[in-house]
Protein backbone atom coordinates (compact mmCIF):
# COMPACT_ATOMS: atom_id res chain seq x y z
CA UNK A 1 0.00 0.00 0.00
CA UNK A 2 0.90 3.20 -0.95
CA UNK A 3 1.57 6.01 1.97
CA UNK A 4 0.58 9.13 1.86
CA UNK A 5 3.08 12.17 2.26
CA UNK A 6 2.22 16.07 2.92
CA UNK A 7 2.57 16.66 -0.87
CA UNK A 8 0.21 14.36 -1.43
CA UNK A 9 -2.46 16.48 0.21
CA UNK A 10 -2.39 19.33 -2.54
CA UNK A 11 -1.03 18.16 -5.55
CA UNK A 12 -2.07 18.41 -8.74
CA UNK A 13 -3.85 14.72 -8.70
CA UNK A 14 -5.36 15.61 -5.98
CA UNK A 15 -7.18 18.47 -6.68
CA UNK A 16 -8.09 17.19 -10.37
CA UNK A 17 -9.96 14.08 -8.88
CA UNK A 18 -10.35 14.37 -4.86
CA UNK A 19 -12.32 11.27 -4.95
CA UNK A 20 -9.24 8.57 -6.01
CA UNK A 21 -7.51 10.98 -3.36
CA UNK A 22 -10.59 9.82 -0.77
CA UNK A 23 -9.99 6.37 -1.71
CA UNK A 24 -6.48 6.49 -1.03
CA UNK A 25 -7.35 7.47 2.53
CA UNK A 26 -9.50 4.94 3.29
CA UNK A 27 -7.15 2.19 1.51
CA UNK A 28 -4.81 3.21 4.59
CA UNK A 29 -7.35 1.54 7.40
CA UNK A 30 -6.34 3.77 9.71
CA UNK A 31 -8.35 6.84 10.88
CA UNK A 32 -5.88 8.92 11.78
CA UNK A 33 -3.18 8.81 9.48
CA UNK A 34 0.60 9.86 10.67
CA UNK A 35 2.66 12.16 8.46
CA UNK A 36 6.62 11.85 8.90
CA UNK A 37 6.89 15.40 7.87
CA UNK A 38 4.70 18.49 6.58
CA UNK A 39 6.82 21.01 4.76
CA UNK A 40 9.54 21.20 6.95
CA UNK A 41 7.78 21.28 9.92
CA UNK A 42 7.35 17.78 11.36
CA UNK A 43 5.24 15.03 11.46
CA UNK A 44 1.79 15.64 11.03
CA UNK A 45 -1.87 13.41 11.88
CA UNK A 46 -4.52 13.58 9.01
CA UNK A 47 -8.25 12.83 9.62
CA UNK A 48 -10.76 12.36 6.76
CA UNK A 49 -14.19 10.44 7.80
CA UNK A 50 -16.43 12.91 8.06
CA UNK A 51 -17.42 12.35 11.45
CA UNK A 52 -13.95 12.84 13.03
CA UNK A 53 -13.39 15.72 10.79
CA UNK A 54 -16.62 17.34 12.35
CA UNK A 55 -16.00 16.16 16.41
CA UNK A 56 -12.08 17.91 15.60
CA UNK A 57 -13.31 21.07 13.75
CA UNK A 58 -14.83 21.94 17.09
CA UNK A 59 -12.73 20.16 19.72
CA UNK A 60 -11.62 23.14 21.95
CA UNK A 61 -8.28 21.11 23.02
CA UNK A 62 -7.27 21.39 18.66
CA UNK A 63 -6.00 25.03 18.35
CA UNK A 64 -5.41 27.85 15.80
CA UNK A 65 -2.69 29.96 17.46
CA UNK A 66 0.35 29.10 16.22
CA UNK A 67 2.77 31.79 18.36
CA UNK A 68 2.29 28.37 21.19
CA UNK A 69 3.27 25.79 19.42
CA UNK A 70 6.21 26.89 16.66
CA UNK A 71 8.54 28.75 19.09
CA UNK A 72 10.52 32.15 17.80
CA UNK A 73 13.43 31.04 19.37
CA UNK A 74 13.57 27.63 17.40
CA UNK A 75 13.28 29.05 13.56
CA UNK A 76 13.92 25.52 12.23
CA UNK A 77 11.07 23.85 14.45
CA UNK A 78 9.38 26.07 12.33
CA UNK A 79 10.47 25.12 9.36
CA UNK A 80 11.89 28.50 8.89
CA UNK A 81 14.08 27.37 6.22
CA UNK A 82 10.63 27.20 3.85
CA UNK A 83 8.43 30.11 2.78
CA UNK A 84 6.32 27.94 5.42
CA UNK A 85 8.40 28.57 8.27
CA UNK A 86 8.77 32.24 7.27
CA UNK A 87 4.66 32.86 6.21
CA UNK A 88 3.98 30.84 9.88
CA UNK A 89 6.97 33.86 11.31
CA UNK A 90 4.89 36.97 9.92
CA UNK A 91 1.22 35.26 10.78
CA UNK A 92 2.48 34.83 14.52
CA UNK A 93 3.11 38.57 14.70
CA UNK A 94 0.75 39.68 12.34
CA UNK A 95 -2.79 37.70 14.47
CA UNK A 96 -6.43 37.75 12.55
CA UNK A 97 -8.91 35.78 13.56
CA UNK A 98 -8.28 32.39 11.41
CA UNK A 99 -4.95 32.63 13.43
CA UNK A 100 -5.96 33.14 16.78
CA UNK A 101 -8.06 31.09 19.61
CA UNK A 102 -10.88 32.81 22.36
CA UNK A 103 -11.15 35.41 23.39
CA UNK A 104 -8.56 37.16 21.03
CA UNK A 105 -10.59 35.43 18.41
CA UNK A 106 -13.46 36.08 19.82
CA UNK A 107 -12.92 40.06 20.12
CA UNK A 108 -11.61 40.08 16.53
CA UNK A 109 -14.77 37.78 14.75
CA UNK A 110 -16.86 40.09 16.89
CA UNK A 111 -15.37 43.37 15.37
CA UNK A 112 -15.48 41.83 11.45
CA UNK A 113 -18.84 40.48 12.09
CA UNK A 114 -20.87 43.91 11.77
CA UNK A 115 -20.14 43.64 8.08
CA UNK A 116 -21.75 40.23 7.14
CA UNK A 117 -24.86 40.16 9.23
CA UNK A 118 -27.95 38.58 7.16
CA UNK A 119 -29.42 41.65 6.50
CA UNK A 120 -26.61 43.43 5.55
CA UNK A 121 -25.46 40.32 3.33
CA UNK A 122 -29.30 40.19 1.62
CA UNK A 123 -28.68 43.93 1.12
CA UNK A 124 -26.14 43.32 -1.84
CA UNK A 125 -28.10 40.79 -3.83
CA UNK A 126 -29.19 43.84 -6.46
CA UNK A 127 -25.74 45.22 -6.66
CA UNK A 128 -24.32 41.41 -6.87
CA UNK A 129 -26.70 40.53 -9.94
CA UNK A 130 -25.85 43.77 -11.28
CA UNK A 131 -21.91 42.84 -11.46
CA UNK A 132 -22.92 39.36 -12.93
CA UNK A 133 -24.78 40.70 -15.43
CA UNK A 134 -22.86 43.37 -16.85
CA UNK A 135 -19.46 41.04 -16.39
CA UNK A 136 -21.59 38.57 -19.27
CA UNK A 137 -22.06 42.26 -21.06
CA UNK A 138 -18.38 42.55 -21.71
CA UNK A 139 -18.30 39.21 -23.12
CA UNK A 140 -21.39 38.24 -24.60
CA UNK A 141 -20.60 39.57 -28.05
CA UNK A 142 -17.28 37.52 -28.44
CA UNK A 143 -19.09 33.84 -27.55
CA UNK A 144 -16.38 32.64 -25.40
CA UNK A 145 -14.27 33.67 -22.15
CA UNK A 146 -11.99 32.55 -19.43
CA UNK A 147 -14.56 32.21 -17.08
CA UNK A 148 -11.90 31.95 -14.20
CA UNK A 149 -10.13 35.15 -15.57
CA UNK A 150 -13.18 36.94 -17.15
CA UNK A 151 -16.73 35.74 -14.25
CA UNK A 152 -15.57 34.11 -11.26
CA UNK A 153 -12.91 36.80 -10.56
CA UNK A 154 -14.16 39.64 -10.83
CA UNK A 155 -17.63 38.76 -9.45
CA UNK A 156 -16.13 38.39 -5.37
CA UNK A 157 -13.41 40.23 -5.56
CA UNK A 158 -15.56 43.58 -6.92
CA UNK A 159 -17.99 42.67 -3.77
CA UNK A 160 -15.17 42.39 -1.30
CA UNK A 161 -13.37 45.95 -2.91
CA UNK A 162 -16.76 47.53 -2.57
CA UNK A 163 -16.97 46.38 0.81
CA UNK A 164 -14.21 47.31 2.02
CA UNK A 165 -14.05 50.65 0.51
CA UNK A 166 -11.10 49.51 -2.06
CA UNK A 167 -10.54 51.97 -5.07
CA UNK A 168 -11.88 50.16 -8.47
CA UNK A 169 -8.72 50.94 -9.60
CA UNK A 170 -6.54 48.52 -7.30
CA UNK A 171 -8.69 45.22 -7.61
CA UNK A 172 -5.97 43.88 -10.67
CA UNK A 173 -3.50 43.88 -8.35
CA UNK A 174 -5.05 41.29 -5.58
CA UNK A 175 -5.44 37.99 -7.49
CA UNK A 176 -1.39 38.10 -8.75
CA UNK A 177 -0.94 38.43 -4.45
CA UNK A 178 -2.85 36.28 -3.35
CA UNK A 179 -2.20 33.57 -6.21
CA UNK A 180 1.75 34.21 -5.40
CA UNK A 181 1.19 33.57 -1.27
CA UNK A 182 -0.94 30.38 -1.55
CA UNK A 183 1.26 28.41 -4.14
CA UNK A 184 4.82 29.42 -2.22
CA UNK A 185 2.97 27.93 0.92
CA UNK A 186 3.38 24.37 -0.87
CA UNK A 187 6.10 25.14 -3.34
CA UNK A 188 9.54 26.42 -1.58
CA UNK A 189 11.30 27.96 -4.89
CA UNK A 190 8.59 30.22 -4.92
CA UNK A 191 9.65 31.61 -1.46
CA UNK A 192 11.87 34.83 -1.94
CA UNK A 193 9.11 36.04 -4.56
CA UNK A 194 6.14 35.38 -2.22
CA UNK A 195 8.59 37.64 0.46
CA UNK A 196 8.56 40.16 -1.60
CA UNK A 197 4.35 39.92 -2.42
CA UNK A 198 3.80 39.86 1.00
CA UNK A 199 6.12 42.94 1.90
CA UNK A 200 3.90 44.55 -1.31
CA UNK A 201 0.34 43.70 -0.25
CA UNK A 202 0.90 44.65 3.46
CA UNK A 203 2.49 48.35 2.16
CA UNK A 204 -0.69 48.74 -0.09
CA UNK A 205 -3.15 47.76 2.88
CA UNK A 206 -1.03 50.54 5.15
CA UNK A 207 -1.41 52.79 2.20
CA UNK A 208 -5.14 52.37 2.64
CA UNK A 209 -5.41 52.31 6.33
CA UNK A 210 -3.96 56.05 6.25
CA UNK A 211 -6.50 57.13 3.46
CA UNK A 212 -8.93 55.39 5.54
CA UNK A 213 -7.93 57.74 8.84
CA UNK A 214 -8.01 60.97 6.04
CA UNK A 215 -11.07 60.00 4.51
CA UNK A 216 -13.41 58.16 6.48
CA UNK A 217 -16.20 56.28 4.72
CA UNK A 218 -19.03 54.24 5.69
CA UNK A 219 -17.10 50.90 4.67
CA UNK A 220 -15.95 48.46 6.80
CA UNK A 221 -12.11 49.48 6.50
CA UNK A 222 -12.85 52.70 8.09
CA UNK A 223 -14.91 51.05 10.37
CA UNK A 224 -12.17 48.81 11.71
CA UNK A 225 -9.88 52.06 11.42
CA UNK A 226 -12.12 53.87 14.14
CA UNK A 227 -12.48 50.84 15.95
CA UNK A 228 -8.65 50.50 16.18
CA UNK A 229 -8.43 54.52 17.26
CA UNK A 230 -10.82 53.96 19.81
CA UNK A 231 -8.18 51.71 21.85
CA UNK A 232 -8.41 48.41 23.65
CA UNK A 233 -9.87 46.84 20.54
CA UNK A 234 -7.51 45.51 18.51
CA UNK A 235 -3.88 46.56 17.32
CA UNK A 236 -2.46 47.82 14.70
CA UNK A 237 -0.94 44.91 13.78
CA UNK A 238 -4.27 42.71 14.22
CA UNK A 239 -5.92 45.85 11.72
CA UNK A 240 -3.22 44.79 8.92
CA UNK A 241 -3.91 41.47 9.34
CA UNK A 242 -7.52 41.50 9.45
CA UNK A 243 -8.29 43.42 5.80
CA UNK A 244 -5.21 41.31 4.98
CA UNK A 245 -7.21 38.35 6.04
CA UNK A 246 -10.63 39.61 4.59
CA UNK A 247 -9.22 40.87 1.11
CA UNK A 248 -7.82 36.92 0.37
CA UNK A 249 -11.06 35.40 2.26
CA UNK A 250 -13.34 37.45 0.62
CA UNK A 251 -12.76 36.29 -2.72
CA UNK A 252 -10.10 33.62 -3.29
CA UNK A 253 -12.71 30.91 -2.38
CA UNK A 254 -15.77 32.48 -4.04
CA UNK A 255 -13.59 32.23 -7.20
CA UNK A 256 -13.04 29.01 -7.29
CA UNK A 257 -16.59 27.61 -5.67
CA UNK A 258 -17.36 29.60 -9.49
CA UNK A 259 -14.62 27.92 -11.84
CA UNK A 260 -15.01 24.33 -9.80
CA UNK A 261 -18.68 24.08 -9.95
CA UNK A 262 -19.51 25.56 -13.53
CA UNK A 263 -16.82 22.79 -14.57
CA UNK A 264 -18.76 20.30 -12.51
CA UNK A 265 -21.79 21.33 -14.26
CA UNK A 266 -20.37 21.26 -17.55
CA UNK A 267 -19.19 17.67 -16.84
CA UNK A 268 -22.82 16.42 -15.67
CA UNK A 269 -25.15 17.82 -18.53
CA UNK A 270 -28.42 16.35 -16.86
CA UNK A 271 -27.52 18.25 -13.38
CA UNK A 272 -26.83 21.47 -15.54
CA UNK A 273 -30.28 20.85 -17.43
CA UNK A 274 -32.31 20.04 -14.33
CA UNK A 275 -30.87 23.45 -12.73
CA UNK A 276 -31.60 25.55 -16.13
CA UNK A 277 -35.09 24.25 -15.84
CA UNK A 278 -35.64 24.51 -12.40
CA UNK A 279 -33.86 27.80 -11.09
CA UNK A 280 -35.28 26.95 -7.20
CA UNK A 281 -32.94 24.32 -6.74
CA UNK A 282 -30.46 27.12 -7.13
CA UNK A 283 -29.54 26.97 -2.81
CA UNK A 284 -29.59 23.32 -3.20
CA UNK A 285 -27.22 23.12 -5.94
CA UNK A 286 -25.27 25.83 -4.40
CA UNK A 287 -24.53 23.71 -1.00
CA UNK A 288 -23.70 20.55 -3.21
CA UNK A 289 -21.10 21.78 -5.36
CA UNK A 290 -19.94 23.28 -1.80
CA UNK A 291 -19.71 19.20 -0.90
CA UNK A 292 -18.22 17.95 -3.78
CA UNK A 293 -16.22 20.83 -5.32
CA UNK A 294 -15.37 23.01 -2.64
CA UNK A 295 -11.85 25.14 -2.58
CA UNK A 296 -10.96 24.59 0.41
CA UNK A 297 -8.95 20.97 0.76
CA UNK A 298 -7.42 21.01 4.64
CA UNK A 299 -7.91 22.88 7.39
CA UNK A 300 -4.91 23.04 10.21
CA UNK A 301 -4.78 22.44 13.81
CA UNK A 302 -2.23 22.34 16.70
CA UNK A 303 -3.22 19.83 19.61
CA UNK A 304 -3.19 22.32 22.28
CA UNK A 305 -2.94 19.03 24.93
CA UNK A 306 -1.97 15.49 24.06
CA UNK A 307 -5.29 14.05 22.62
CA UNK A 308 -6.10 10.35 22.52
CA UNK A 309 -7.70 8.84 19.90
CA UNK A 310 -8.49 6.03 17.55
CA UNK A 311 -5.88 4.22 19.82
CA UNK A 312 -3.19 6.82 19.02
CA UNK A 313 -2.08 9.84 21.03
CA UNK A 314 -1.87 13.17 19.45
CA UNK A 315 0.98 15.11 21.30
CA UNK A 316 0.65 18.40 22.56
CA UNK A 317 2.17 20.73 20.12
CA UNK A 318 1.70 18.48 16.73
CA UNK A 319 -0.05 19.39 13.60
CA UNK A 320 -3.33 18.13 13.00
CA UNK A 321 -4.65 18.24 9.08
CA UNK A 322 -8.47 18.06 8.52
CA UNK A 323 -9.40 16.99 5.15
CA UNK A 324 -12.32 18.88 4.40
CA UNK A 325 -13.18 17.76 0.85
CA UNK A 326 -12.20 13.84 1.41
CA UNK A 327 -14.68 14.53 4.59
CA UNK A 328 -17.42 15.64 2.44
CA UNK A 329 -16.64 12.49 -0.06
CA UNK A 330 -17.14 9.93 3.42
CA UNK A 331 -20.03 7.40 2.31
CA UNK A 332 -20.67 6.27 5.55
CA UNK A 333 -22.30 10.56 6.00
CA UNK A 334 -23.91 10.51 2.48
CA UNK A 335 -25.59 8.39 0.02
CA UNK A 336 -23.94 8.28 -3.32
CA UNK A 337 -20.95 10.57 -2.27
CA UNK A 338 -19.11 10.29 -5.24
CA UNK A 339 -22.28 11.66 -7.09
CA UNK A 340 -23.47 14.88 -7.94
CA UNK A 341 -26.99 15.23 -6.82
CA UNK A 342 -28.30 18.98 -6.64
CA UNK A 343 -31.85 17.82 -5.28
CA UNK A 344 -29.74 16.04 -2.72
CA UNK A 345 -31.73 17.13 0.69
CA UNK A 346 -29.42 16.11 3.81
CA UNK A 347 -26.38 17.50 3.11
CA UNK A 348 -24.23 18.63 6.35
CA UNK A 349 -20.78 19.58 4.29
CA UNK A 350 -17.64 20.83 6.05
CA UNK A 351 -16.74 23.41 3.09
CA UNK A 352 -17.33 26.42 5.54
CA UNK A 353 -15.58 24.32 8.36
CA UNK A 354 -17.99 23.91 11.38
CA UNK A 355 -17.45 25.40 15.43
CA UNK A 356 -16.09 28.61 16.29
CA UNK A 357 -13.76 29.31 12.80
CA UNK A 358 -16.93 28.24 10.93
CA UNK A 359 -16.62 30.50 7.60
CA UNK A 360 -17.58 33.81 8.73
CA UNK A 361 -18.68 34.50 4.72
CA UNK A 362 -20.53 31.76 3.97
CA UNK A 363 -23.66 33.51 3.65
CA UNK A 364 -21.95 36.16 0.88
CA UNK A 365 -20.04 33.14 -0.73
CA UNK A 366 -23.72 31.16 -1.26
CA UNK A 367 -25.62 34.90 -2.30
CA UNK A 368 -22.65 35.06 -5.14
CA UNK A 369 -22.79 31.24 -5.79
CA UNK A 370 -26.17 31.20 -6.22
CA UNK A 371 -25.97 34.32 -8.71
CA UNK A 372 -23.24 33.36 -10.59
CA UNK A 373 -24.79 30.04 -11.62
CA UNK A 374 -28.39 31.26 -12.05
CA UNK A 375 -27.07 34.21 -14.31
CA UNK A 376 -24.56 31.87 -16.30
CA UNK A 377 -27.08 29.54 -16.96
CA UNK A 378 -29.96 32.05 -17.87
CA UNK A 379 -27.99 34.14 -20.00
CA UNK A 380 -25.86 31.55 -21.99
CA UNK A 381 -28.02 28.37 -22.62
CA UNK A 382 -25.13 26.68 -25.19
CA UNK A 383 -22.71 27.02 -22.34
CA UNK A 384 -19.82 24.11 -23.07
CA UNK A 385 -16.27 23.96 -22.42
CA UNK A 386 -13.68 24.65 -24.96
CA UNK A 387 -11.36 22.30 -24.38
CA UNK A 388 -11.06 18.88 -23.43
CA UNK A 389 -11.43 18.54 -19.73
CA UNK A 390 -7.78 16.42 -19.30
CA UNK A 391 -6.13 20.06 -20.47
CA UNK A 392 -7.50 21.92 -17.63
CA UNK A 393 -5.01 22.66 -15.11
CA UNK A 394 -5.13 23.41 -11.51
CA UNK A 395 -2.68 25.67 -9.28
CA UNK A 396 0.06 23.70 -7.28
CA UNK A 397 -1.44 25.77 -3.41
CA UNK A 398 -3.77 25.49 -0.73
CA UNK A 399 -6.89 26.27 -2.84
CA UNK A 400 -8.32 23.57 -5.28
CA UNK A 401 -8.42 25.85 -8.08
CA UNK A 402 -8.56 26.21 -11.64
CA UNK A 403 -5.62 28.49 -13.91
CA UNK A 404 -8.37 29.20 -16.51
CA UNK A 405 -11.77 27.39 -17.74
CA UNK A 406 -12.24 28.27 -21.47
CA UNK A 407 -15.51 28.45 -22.35
CA UNK A 408 -18.00 28.85 -25.50
CA UNK A 409 -21.30 29.77 -25.48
Amino acid sequence: MEKITGGDLNSPETMRDVAAFYKRLAAQKEPLIRLDDFYGMGGAWVAYRHEDVAAMLKDPRLVKDMRKYVPQNEPEAAGASTYVGKLFEWLRNMPNMLTSDPPDHTRLRRLASKAFTPQMIEGLRPRIQQIADELLDDVQERGRMDLVADFAYPLPIIVISEILGIPAADRSLFRGWTQKLLQAATDPSQGSAAEDTLDEFIAYIRTLLDEKRRNPGSDVTSGLVQAYEQGDKLSENELLSTIWLLIIAGHETTVNLIGNGVLALLQHPGQMRLLRETPSLLPNAVEELLRMEGPIVIASRFAGENIAMHGKVIREGEIVLLTLAAANLDPQKFADSDKLDITREENEHLAFGKGIHHCLGAPLARMEGEIAFGTLLRRLPDLRLAVEPERLVYNHGKLRSLTSLPVIF
